[in-house]
């Protein structure tokens, strides 16, 4: 499910037809999250469903029938498994091809940059199931997009064109499908050529910060800020900077 290109990390979604977030899926998306956050060879991730869908959302299948007292215990199970997404703790570029449907698009939320093709077709589509969005949808959508746009997405369920998409910041680039991956990729690599220690501080303050009040946000930011001049890329950084000006330098992740 992972495979590496230098310091860019793919994890590639692998449950054919429609890459359902079933209960393995979601142990294997765990399994991928915990390997690329530990392995200091990895830099960024790219999240991706293949050439003609990403995720198409939960296993309709496996959730029919379930009563709710087994649905507690799984609903658990599936936020766990997004949130380990959620927090690796290095740039994550979801590329979107095809639907990212229910689960699917509560997945490429999880990712902190999202790529998609030009036909592509995203939404939240629980409530005409007669449920709502149960990994994330409704805590990370308004985030993203504010909380009326949100709101319409999952009181609607309908499916949003790759345009809209981007016009409403639920997708950050719209390109042709055939350049959906490498452009992700692309993306990618330009934060893995930065300083690992830094950008893993920054992703937590931001994402901390969302979930709290702005002076506990500030306190965290403060805290993290300092703590970045116990490290090598810091010095390297300052250093470059002094002697040859902005973006020179060449971190090392440490």
């Amino acid at each position: 499910m992972v495979e590496t290109d230098q310091a860019v990390a793919t994890i590639r979604l692998s449950r054919p037809p429609m890459n359902a977030l079933s209960a393995g899926l979601q142990d294997d998306l765990v399994e991928a999250a915990v390997q690329v956050g530990a392995d200091p060879g990895v830099r960024a991730v790219v999240l991706y469903g293949g050439e003609k869908l990403f995720a198409a959302g939960a296993d309709i299948k496996e959730m029919s029938g379930t009563s709710y007292a087994q649905m507690t215990g799984r609903s658990a199970r599936l936020q766990a498994a997004l949130t380990a997404v959620a927090t690796i703790s290095k740039p994550v570029v979801a590329a979107v091809t095809g639907y990212a449907l229910g689960g699917g698009l509560e997945l490429a939320l999880c990712a902190d940059f999202r790529v998609l093709g030009a036909s592509a077709r995203v939404g939240q589509p629980e409530i005409l199931l007669g449920l709502i969005p149960g990994a994330g949808g409704t805590q990370r959508l308004p985030r993203l997009i504010g909380q009326a746009r949100a709101k319409d997405l999952i009181f609607t369920g309908r499916f949003v064109a790759a345009a809209e998409a981007l016009e409403i910041g639920l997708a950050d680039k719209v390109v042709p499908d055939e350049e959906v991956y490498e452009t992700a990729k692309a993306m990618a690599a330009q934060y893995a050529a930065g300083p690992a220690v830094a950008l893993a501080a920054a992703k937590r303050a931001i994402d901390l910060g969302l979930g709290t009040d702005l002076d506990t946000g500030l306190e965290y930011e403060r805290a993290a800020f300092a703590a970045l001049f116990a490290t090598e890329d810091a010095r390297a950084g300052m250093d470059s900077f002094l002697k040859n000006g902005p973006g020179k330098a060449t971190f090392t992740g440490q």
